[in-house]
């Protein structure tokens, strides 16, 4: 580990500059009588030489695509963020500032993707930024791999981050960090805010390991700047870390929180205002006038407002690189620029096909697994991988690579999957690291260009709950892969037998959750999850094989477009019943339909693969699949009944599982839990009364 140590040399409009950040951020937390000062009081002067040496952005486009990414990790010191977003001329107000974490404002309490002009993630649950910025350097290196030529590196920025010893300490960032060390990410920077003070103790009570040496155990560049004020040793920090090309970097900076207030180096610095009068000693201890509040220097902010022009002019210059580049490369620019303003390739489905009818079938995961090679050729921002279990949840990309930090052919290492390794290969080995595979995920979908994808055992989907939740809040376009669907698995047991997950998932607003029927069904829902330019999409996959049924008798897959759909109608006259079913148990329901016609009751099948694009239905749609007057409706779904009686009603049953799973042959535990034939037809019966 180097370490820095440069005498301090703050000019005064450098020292005016910092304080202009501390005290917008001081006055705001004041004014909203809540939020986090210790941490821009502490963190403003290395925020400060990122943002006003090294950060390429351009503040009136924040889009651009070719900017540095910075993420602000330790999301509850979001004002630092904030007055560096207004202070360099992005569309925030000074008003905007004043009405920090009030409703309507563009200042939430945390900062949130999509809400504020410049904030590349939404961050507050401490080491998901972290995560997340590890995403949006893979990204980078995926995509400047795939399209940079010598000479012309149309992809070419850093991802920065702010961390703190609460994201440090979150399990995702070690998760993160082990595998951005593995990957080399030379063009990762995060400068660590070290102020050794957590919310409700010193870190000395509960984090004593040594970070600099952890994070060189996972490979990574580390140096110490021992004093936070010092711009000239985190300058010459910060351009080491650039010259470090094989390696991400983190510089532990040593800050004070509330530097400068009578509560510095205290918990009570964390997370309250400092109240009237620490305010005043704060304000007269660092020169700066007590009047008025949201003072902004006419000179601090004249500086700070180069970067718009700085912006435009490297925003500028590389467009005219990009003109230069597709007048030599036009296919290669024409697929990038598709890339970037999210544009899916004109018949990119076209290869999909339909599968055959067939009473043995195939897992729903085998048919995910077919679909995904006959459509990932032509989406080339389509990437992404599993936690370790590429063999069982069928989502390696034949011949597509592995995403490595270095060209290996098949062979150099041990057990390495066949094709060319590198950072442009579309595979993603994650390890055994759900949570940093959710987060890295949203990352790489926030950096623009690519359309990533995650899988695991569905039971493990909670190991990946808060990016998940994280990935619904911001909007991002991430597809969740689960596999191995219900206690149908089998012989793994009550462990592995995700009986509550899906009910789980169906609570989080914004995510759309998918669980095919068959191969059919699962083709469109595919097609579905590429296409929904907003959400996260959820696909739930079967491991046991499901009967491939036959669209000439049934209905047409593309019934799940609309997320319910009448699979098979009663064959004369009105419905006396109503089977909804997803999944596997879609076919138990066709089976149970064909018997209970032959006691004479005209039973309609609705196959319910999506409870979230069937309620964006109309109510005339939703009226005519489950119309009002049938009141007689059996849901069956081999997980918990929570939900479903929105649609069964008050007169409806539920057969689900109310408990735990068990371990035997999948069919006899669902024998055994009721999902057969004779059961359906029993407690449809008895809820007619016959």
């Amino acid at each position: 580990m180097a370490t820095t140590a440069i005498t301090p040399n703050i000019t005064a409009l450098d020292q005016l500059c910092i304080n202009t950040i501390r005290f917008l951020s001081v006055d705001a937390v004041e004014k909203a009588d809540s939020g986090h000062p210790g941490m821009p009081l502490g963190a403003a002067p290395m925020a400060y030489v990122l943002w006003t040496k090294f950060l390429r952005h351009a503040p009136e486009d924040p889009h651009w695509f070719n900017r540095d990414r910075f993420v602000l990790s330790a999301g509850h010191g979001s004002m630092l963020l904030y007055s560096l977003l207004y202070l360099t001329g992005y569309d925030l107000s000074l008003e905007d500032i004043q009405q920090f974490r009030q409703w309507g404002s563009k200042t939430p309490g945390h900062p949130e993707r999509g809400h504020t002009p410049g904030v590349e993630v939404t961050t507050g649950p401490l080491g998901q930024g972290f995560a997340n910025g590890v995403g949006l350097a893979m990204a980078e290196a995926y995509l400047a791999a795939k399209y940079n030529r010598p000479g012309d590196h149309v992809v070419d920025h850093y991802t920065y981050a702010i961390v703190s010893d609460g994201d440090l300490m979150e399990g995702v960032a070690s998760e993160a960090a082990s595998l951005a060390g593995h990957l080399r990410l030379g063009k990762l920077i995060y400068l660590y805010d070290d102020n050794k003070i957590t919310l409700a103790s010193s870190t000395n009570v509960t984090f004593t390991e040594d970070h600099a040496m952890r994070f060189q155990s996972y490979g990574w560049h580390t140096q110490q700047v021992e004093d936070g004020n010092d711009l000239a040793a985190i300058e010459v920090a910060i351009r080491t870390a650039q010259e470090e090309k094989d390696r991400p970097s983190l510089i532990l900076v040593r800050t004070h929180i509330g530097y400068g207030s009578p509560k510095q180096d205290t918990c009570a610095a964390h997370g309250s205002p400092l109240g009237p009068e620490a305010v005043k000693a704060t304000k007269e201890k660092l020169g700066w006038p007590l009047s008025p509040d949201f003072l902004v220097p006419d000179e601090a902010l004249q500086h700070f407002r180069e970067a718009v022009e700085k912006g435009k002019q490297q925003a500028a210059k590389w467009e005219d690189h990009m003109v230069i580049y597709s007048q030599k490369y036009p296919e290669l620019a024409h697929e990038l620029r598709g890339l970037i303003h999210n544009r899916l390739p004109k018949n990119w489905d076209e290869k999909i096909q339909s599968f055959e009818a067939d009473s043995k079938g195939m897992a729903t995961r085998a048919a995910s697994g077919k679909v995904i090679q006959q459509f990932f050729h032509h989406l080339p921002g389509f990437i992404g991988g599993s936690a370790d279990l590429n063999t069982s949840t069928n989502t390696e990309m034949k011949d597509a690579g592995n995403f490595e930090s270095i060209v290996m052919k098949k062979g150099d290492l041990q057990g390495a999957a066949a094709g060319v390794w590198g950072y442009d290969g579309r595979n993603i080995q994650y390890g055994v690291r759900e949570h940093a595979m959710g987060a890295i995920s949203n990352g790489l979908a926030a950096h623009g260009g690519i359309i990533p994808f995650t899988a695991t055992f569905l039971n493990f989907a909670d190991y990946m709950r808060p990016p998940i939740r994280l990935a619904a809040l911001s909007k991002l376009k991430v597809i969740f892969v689960y596999t191995h669907d219900s206690v149908a698995l089998g012989e793994d047991g009550p462990t592995h037998q995700p009986v509550e997950i899906l009910a789980s998932l169906r609570a989080i607003p914004n995510l759309v959750v998918i669980r095919p029927g068959d191969a059919n069904e699962t083709a469109v829902a595919w097609k579905m999850a590429i296409e929904i330019p907003d959400k996260p999409v959820a696909l739930i996959f079967t491991r046991q094989h499901v009967p491939t049924l036959d669209r000439t008798k049934y209905a047409s897959a593309e019934g799940l477009n609309y997320g319910g759909y009448i699979l098979s109608d009663a064959p004369k006259g009105k419905p006396q019943l109503i089977l909804i079913a997803t999944g596997s148990e879609v076919d138990l329901a066709v089976n149970a339909q064909e018997r209970l016609t032959s006691f004479n009751i005209p039973t309609r099948v609705v196959s319910m693969p999506s409870w979230e694009l069937f309620d964006a239905q109309t109510q005339e749609y939703r009226d005519m699949v489950l119309p009002p007057d049938i009141p007689a409706r059996i849901s069956i779904e081999a997980g918990i009944a929570q939900g479903w009686e929105k649609y069964t009603g008050q007169y409806g049953v539920n057969i689900s599982i109310e408990h735990f799973g068990a371990s035997a042959p999948g069919p006899v535990v669902m024998r055994e839990f009721g999902f057969t034939v004779d059961n359906i037809c029993e407690r449809a019966l008895a809820l007619l009364k016959i």
